[in-house]
């Protein structure tokens, strides 16, 4: 794959008119005089870029860059900052004082946002601090055109891989085995292999694929499912199973091929399945239509939670639903940058769906001693009240590997 802006100086890769409609939407949702950002998300979101620095964005006017690393790049409002000392400074050189500053505490270790307080403090003593997490989550949950695009191809690029995971399996194999046969196969297609996450609830390396009992394995991560995973370092996703007749292989594999990624679960099987599994996995199908026909702007997320729990309820399938010994407490999340965004598909969420928002539905069911059933795609809230667009096209149905 061709390395896409590597060598571009510049340090914000966006059109103008993208970076002026991210900024402005950022502007818009603040209740601070200004926000300090340099979590590797957000300003990848801001500038199309990850980079070592600080961005300083005021409720009005132009964002303020520092950079501690890779100091060649270039901008009019970029200069180096080796530490946020030298950057409050500067900041304080060129703005009005700041009644409130914005900093990301939900992400940023307490001492790092210690040393900010510090550093703004040196500068304006009155200022006070809020949180900057709610207006981030807030803008970066609705996607502008140019994500949506991003998002798109991922889709295509991840949906194209999954149609080849027939092909990789060998009688015998692993789980292990053949999620590395995948990861390969992910990585020659341009996945970048990065599985962003925020908050220090989960750890994956690009992706679970469970065989048989092994999805009945409860983990510690807030994953919708488990797995024991191969070291007590990384306790989730594939331990060596052997994909046997009569069980299944859930395969929910990393997505990023654009920075922006999609989330795509499938299952596959060989031999026969219970009717029970077959009938669970029509049933994981159905809810994901019905919520999407569902998911318009103005819905609740608590509601479509609701919906997914009583057609599981109906059809006597409560009791697996979302996992088996244990439960997962959602059934979709928002991704993008990162795999857990705004909004969560939950029963105590108090997200409301809004154009443009992508969410992944992953209404999934464990049935002990065959495995994990169902799927998962990825959907974008569209503008006219339609039902939500699917990214994630490849085939939903049960797959049998041995044929």
């Amino acid at each position: 794959m061709t390395p896409r802006n590597t060598s571009d100086s510049r340090l914000i890769l966006l059109s103008d008119a993208e970076y002026a409609l991210r900024l402005s939407r950022l502007q818009e949702a603040m209740d601070a005089d200004g926000m300090l950002i340099s979590a590797h998300a957000d300003l990848y979101w801001l500038t199309g870029r990850v980079f070592a620095g600080f961005a300083y964005v005021p409720r009005r006017g132009a964002a303020l860059y520092g950079l501690r690393r890779c100091v060649h790049l270039t901008g009019d409002t970029v200069e180096p900052a080796r530490k946020i000392e030298d950057f409050a400074a500067r900041i304080a050189a060129m703005l009005p004082a700041a009644e409130c500053v914005a900093l990301e505490t939900g992400v940023c270790s307490y001492d790092a946002v210690e040393r900010y307080r510090a550093a703004f403090a040196a500068q304006w003593p009155e200022v006070r601090f809020a949180s900057a997490t709610g207006a981030l989550r807030s803008v970066r949950a609705v996607k502008t055109d140019e994500q949506l695009r991003m998002m798109r191809l991922s889709g295509v690029r991840h949906s194209a891989v999954y149609r080849r995971i027939p092909q990789l399996y060998r009688e015998g194999m692993s789980d292990y085995e053949l999620q590395v046969a995948i990861e390969r196969v992910s990585r020659l297609e341009g996945c970048l292999g990065q599985f962003r996450i925020a908050g220090s609830d989960m750890e994956l390396f690009m992706g679970n694929v469970l065989a048989g009992d092994n999805a009945d394995s409860p983990s510690p991560y807030d994953f919708a499912m488990g797995g024991r995973g191969m070291d007590p370092s990384l306790p989730v996703g594939a331990d060596g199973t052997v994909i046997r007749p009569g069980t299944t292989v859930m395969v929910d594999m990393n997505g990023d091929y654009t920075g922006y990624m999609t989330d795509m679960t499938r299952t596959f099987f060989v031999g026969s399945l219970p009717d029970e599994a077959v009938r669970a996995h029509e049933l994981s199908r159905a809810i994901c239509r019905r919520l999407a026909d569902a998911g318009t702007p103005g819905a609740a997320a608590c509601d479509m939670y609701a919906t997914a729990l009583e057609m599981a309820r109906e059809a006597g399938l409560e009791h697996c639903f979302m996992g088996h010994r244990q439960h997962a407490g959602f059934v979709g999340h928002g991704l993008g940058i990162e795999i857990n965004e705004a909004p969560v598909i939950a029963p105590r969420s108090r997200d409301v769906l809004r154009a443009g928002m992508c969410i992944a539905l992953e209404p999934k069911f464990v049935i002990p001693g065959v495995g994990a059933v169902g799927i998962e795609n990825t959907y974008v809230v569209r503008p006219d009240g339609s039902p939500m667009e699917c990214l994630t096209d490849a085939p939903e149905q049960l797959i049998n590997l041995a044929e």
